[in-house]
């Protein structure tokens, strides 16, 4: 070694153990997790420094296959013509997790976090047993000094802990440098979200020695791609909290406008007209004002669930109370519209045909963790309903595997009670009702007309997303009721 410097396996030059604050180029990148932010964040990295290698990698042989494959483990917008264009030229897929940390400059940890289901914190504090394990590994494996960037939503001061397991585990003169970068996509524009974000987080302990060379390098990614405005810097308490703060925020808004859905449809305003109206305001703006089933996805319900477990840490009971509100808000819209919907069929959906359009908590997206339609299926099955489901990217696997879960203890009622269907004209076909529970496009522009002719009279829609024409639907013949609005149906006028 000489001036107490050393090349990397690749060409990024290392200074006492990290990369040079002044030549900061990494040439080799490991991303440990192949999931919904593991798989797109690193194909647009791929995408955007062809000279760095990027290594996907993951326990699990079946998603990293699909990853292989042509038919992806997860539908986002561009992501499949990105990971076609790079795959096997500098973005790889591997189960091979030792080698590729051995090798990585750089290590994002991408791995899942859900909620406690179990012991202290049950129900309310993040699983991060998966984010230790992988600390643990990542120790174990190492030969040269890393950077390690956890790409997760975790609790406030997971970084110290995973901090803590490196260091204590390290071999002889390996030393890590650890950083948070939340990701702040959304699915079904993950892609977009990355290729032009709002701003990247990058935070960090400015104590450490390695500090400035670690966010220097890291920098030196996005700078890529990225306005250097845009790249804020934090302590890791800020970083980590930030993220949760603004799925806080935005679950918040949601919950505010599902909850004065409720006056519009009791007092005849309109939370389509409200919500114009409300967002016209510069301070507020237009974004997440639209009333709707509820929210979903893997992030608002966990992360206010955890931001509720770090108040009740802290004893902070009143604002662990308030958090918690948006949640049960959340809830009750849910069980509210399938009130809705089984009161309109006359206070029992008993052996009545159903249709369910739309299985994903939103569209552009096959994810259905926390759809709302899970527990719309749950509550009409336990009233014993006949469902006919429909979701254009949902496979029918995914469906039956989530009805079939143990916690909805409907298992015992999905069997000649639940069909799945390749359109929404076969869905339904033959059914008393339609449910919109997804706002994809594609529901918006079917023929209304020839799917009424083939549902049983009389035929109700009942719009959880307030997407489709009304008024049209009323003349067809359809009963409507849509959530935030109240509608003047004229059960006399027919279109022919």
């Amino acid at each position: 070694m000489d001036n107490g410097c050393c090349k990397s396996q690749g060409e990024g030059y290392f200074i006492n153990g990290f990369i040079d604050e002044d030549n900061p180029r990494l040439t080799n990148i490991c991303c440990i997790g192949a999931g919904y932010v593991g798989g797109p964040t690193s194909s647009v990295i791929a995408l955007q420094c062809p000279d760095i290698r990027v290594t996907v990698v993951d326990s699990n042989p079946e998603q990293i296959a699909k990853w292989n494959s042509e038919d992806l483990p997860l539908y986002e917008p561009q992501l499949t013509d990105i990971v076609k264009k790079c795959r096997n030229v500098n973005l790889y897929f591997s189960n091979e997790i030792d080698d590729a940390i051995r090798e990585a400059d750089l290590i994002f940890i991408s791995v899942n976090t859900p909620t406690k289901t179990f012991g202290v914190g049950k129900g309310r504090a993040a699983d991060l047993s998966a984010l230790q394990n992988v600390a643990q590994q990542i120790a174990n494996c190492a030969e040269s000094s890393k950077i390690v960037v956890e790409k997760i939503t975790v609790p406030v001061a997971a970084a110290e802990s995973l901090a803590r397991i490196l260091r204590v585990s390290a071999k002889p003169g390996v030393t890590f440098e650890v950083l948070s970068n939340p990701e702040f996509m959304a699915e079904g524009t993950a892609i977009e979200n990355l290729l032009h974000p709002d701003r990247v987080l990058i935070g960090g302990d400015s104590s450490s020695n390695g500090y400035h060379r670690a966010i220097a390098a890291l920098r030196s990614i996005y700078e890529r791609w990225v306005d250097s405005e845009r790249i804020i810097e934090t302590n890791t308490w800020s970083a980590e909290l930030s993220k949760l703060a603004a799925n806080a925020f935005l679950a918040q808004r949601l919950s505010t406008v599902n909850a004065l859905s409720v006056i519009c449809e009791r007092t005849g305003a309109d939370m389509q007209q409200v919500s114009y109206a409300v967002g016209a305001d510069s301070r507020i703006g237009s974004q997440f004002l639209n009333a709707s089933l509820g929210f979903g996805g893997s992030c608002f319900r966990k992360d206010i669930l955890c931001l509720v477990y770090l108040c009740e840490t802290l004893k902070l009971e009143e604002i662990a109370t308030y958090f918690h509100q948006v949640i049960l808000i959340n809830e009750y819209q849910k069980r509210r519209f399938s009130n809705l919907i089984i009161e309109g069929l006359f206070s029992s959906v008993k052996n009545k045909h159903i249709a369910i359009f739309g299985f994903s908590f939103k569209k552009n997206t096959g994810d259905t963790r926390e759809s709302a339609a899970i527990t719309i299926c749950k509550y009409l099955l336990e009233d014993e309903a006949i469902l006919h489901i429909y979701d254009p990217k949902v496979t029918h696997s995914r469906i039956m595997s989530d009805l079939n879960n143990p916690i909805l203890e409907i298992t015992h009622l999905i069997d000649g009670r639940v069909n799945i269907h390749d359109s929404p004209y076969d869905a339904s076909k033959g059914t008393q009702a339609i449910v919109i529970c997804t706002e994809w496009d594609e529901f918006i522009n079917v023929d209304y007309l020839e799917i009424y002719k083939s549902m049983m009279k009389p035929a109700f829609i009942f719009d959880g997303r307030a997407i489709l024409n009304h008024k049209l639907l009323i003349d067809i013949g359809f009963h409507v009721e849509c959530i935030g609005k109240m509608l003047k149906n004229n059960t006399m006028k027919r279109i022919k």
